[in-house]
């Protein structure tokens, strides 16, 4: 049965949940971060986490971004197969929400329009968009502003198949080394492994919008997230880069085939806030 979407609606969703992230910390991140608090071993970096949950208290009340980054909207689109949009195109939707949530939302516009020529779009379109067929007649919405202090500090490495399991470990612990302070720890990191060389990098995007600390379904992979977790949490870099047991909030992995002659591992670091909405329509 053909279900009828109004792209108004996806325009409407969109602009709602632009504004949300940047308001408001999800609340998988606020227990995370309530955690890290508590089990944070030394006293700079509990009060680092305190003036941290502070901040975003001050956010949620007073209405006004928990970052002065409010970042490139990045939409990922999971549209049922039976579902038909109406109305006008799916891409300008997605653009006009984003358009009109950081209007609304009085939300720093921070896309330019051309990587060399650099004028800003003035209205931070165009959005990045990741668009998935799947079964059924809903559409489900995540919006994930990322700024670009923690983007920055993101790699991709091409490893050879003879570098294995102990190759991915050391290039996500070489990402979160480099990254140090950059990233505005404590951060989640998300990874892609397999695929090529963009699929792994989309991986490890989507790997940050995930129910933060929940762990994937895999078991050795599993393994490999809590491994990762707990050797970051020991390279000393801590709340702020000042020191402390809390350099990772969690560490996310995804995976999917690849070629014989290849391992590409893509590491993608998001800041402590780790903006992400999900709704279903």
């Amino acid at each position: 049965m053909i279900r009828t979407v109004q792209t108004n609606d996806i325009v409407e969703n969109i602009k709602e949940m632009c504004i949300e992230a940047n308001y408001f910390l999800s609340d998988d991140m606020c227990e995370t971060m309530r955690l890290a608090k508590e089990q944070e071993k030394s006293p700079l970096g509990k009060q680092i986490l305190g003036q941290l949950q502070e901040n975003l208290s001050i956010a949620a009340e007073d209405m006004i971004p928990i970052c002065q980054d409010t970042g490139m909207a990045v939409v990922f689109l999971e549209i049922g197969q039976d579902v038909h949009l109406e109305g006008g195109a799916l891409e300008d939707a997605v653009n006009e929400g984003v358009r009109r949530g950081y209007a609304e939302g009085f939300l720093r516009k921070s896309v330019v329009n051309d990587p060399l020529i650099r004028e800003n779009t003035k209205d931070n379109t165009p959005a990045v968009i990741h668009t998935r067929i799947v079964p059924g007649d809903k559409v489900k919405i995540t919006i994930a502003p990322k700024g670009f202090g923690s983007e920055n500090m993101s790699r991709v490495f091409m490893l050879k198949p003879a570098e294995g399991i102990e190759g991915v470990k050391n290039a996500v612990l070489t990402a979160v080394k480099d990254a140090g302070p950059n990233a505005c720890p404590p951060m989640v990191v998300g990874v892609g492994i397999g695929g090529t060389f963009e699929k792994c990098a989309v991986m490890a995007k989507e790997a940050l919008t995930r129910e933060t600390g929940k762990h994937s379904e895999i078991p050795y992979v599993r393994e490999m997230e809590e491994e990762l977790l707990a050797r970051i949490n020991g390279l000393g870099i801590g709340p702020g880069g000042l020191g402390g047991t809390t350099t990772a909030l969690a560490v996310h992995i995804n995976t999917y085939p690849t070629h014989i002659a290849g391992l590409p591992v893509a590491v993608n670091i998001c800041c402590h806030v780790n903006r992400h909405v999900v709704r279903v329509i």
